[in-house]
C-alpha cells in the first residue's frame, strides 16, 4: 500500500466512524444500523484494489471494535470488513474509476448481505445471541436497504477523495501503459515506429532505382 494513501484512509476512516458513532448509531432505526464504515471501506478497495482493500477494512473493522459503545469481541467487525474490502477490491475498476452507478450499488448490495450474514455468524461462535433476537432476515433486509440509501452520497465522494489524494508522484508512471517509469518511453515508441521504417525503406527504394 503506498504511502500516500495511509492519511487519507485514516481520515476517511475517523470520518466514518464518528458518524457511525455519534450520528447513525443515535438514530435508532428498525432493524441493522447504517453502515458508513462499510460504505467508506468499499470505496477505498475499489480504488486502491483487493491488498489496499483489506488493509483498509482491517483497519477501520479494528478501530470500531476498539471504539465506545462497542459490547462484541475484539477483532469480529475487524475480521469481517477485511474480508469485505479484499472481496470489493477484486472488483476494482479499470484505474479505479467507476464507469457505472449500478456496477458500484451491486458491490455495495453483495457487501451489506454478506458482512450482515459474516458477523452474525461469527456472533455465533463467540456466544452472541443479539442476532437471533432481532431476526437475521430482518437485519439482512433493513441492512441492505440502509446502505442502499446512502451509497450514493458516499462511496463516491470516497473513491473522489482516494484518486485525487492517494496517488504518490513518484508512482504516477505506474498507471501507463508498459509498467513503472515507461509510460513515456512506450507512447515514443508506438508513436515513432510505424512512421520512421517504411518512410526510411521506401527512399533506399528510390535511391536504389535511380542507380545506372
Amino acid at each position: 500500500m503506498r504511502l500516500a494513501r495511509i492519511p487519507v484512509s485514516a481520515i476517511l476512516i475517523l470520518l466514518g466512524l464518528l458518524l457511525q458513532v455519534s450520528v447513525f448509531g443515535r438514530l435508532q432505526l428498525p432493524g441493522a444500523t447504517p453502515d458508513i464504515l462499510l460504505l467508506v471501506v468499499v470505496g477505498l478497495a475499489l480504488v486502491y484494489g483487493p491488498t489496499g482493500g483489506c488493509l483498509v477494512g482491517f483497519a477501520a473493522g479494528l478501530l470500531a471494535d476498539l471504539a465506545p459503545p462497542s459490547d462484541h469481541a475484539i477483532g469480529r467487525y475487524a475480521l469481517v470488513l477485511c474480508l469485505m474490502g479484499y472481496a470489493a477490491g477484486l472488483l476494482r475498476p479499470e484505474h479505479g474509476r467507476q464507469r457505472s452507478v449500478s456496477s458500484a450499488l451491486l458491490v455495495v448490495a453483495g457487501a451489506a448481505i454478506a458482512s450482515t450474514l459474516l458477523y452474525a455468524m461469527v456472533g455465533a461462535l463467540v456466544g452472541d445471541t443479539v442476532a437471533r433476537h432481532v431476526g437475521l432476515g430482518q437485519l439482512v433486509v433493513t441492512a441492505l436497504l440502509y446502505d442502499l440509501l446512502l451509497a450514493p452520497f458516499v462511496v463516491p465522494a470516497v473513491m473522489l477523495v482516494a484518486r485525487r489524494f492517494g496517488k504518490d508522484p513518484l508512482s504516477v508512471a505506474e498507471d501507463d501503459e508498459g509498467g513503472p517509469g515507461l509510460g513515456s518511453l512506450t507512447r515514443y515508441r508506438t508513436t515513432r515506429e510505424p512512421t520512421a521504417g517504411p518512410a526510411y525503406r521506401k527512399k533506399r527504394l528510390l535511391g536504389a532505382g535511380k542507380r545506372p
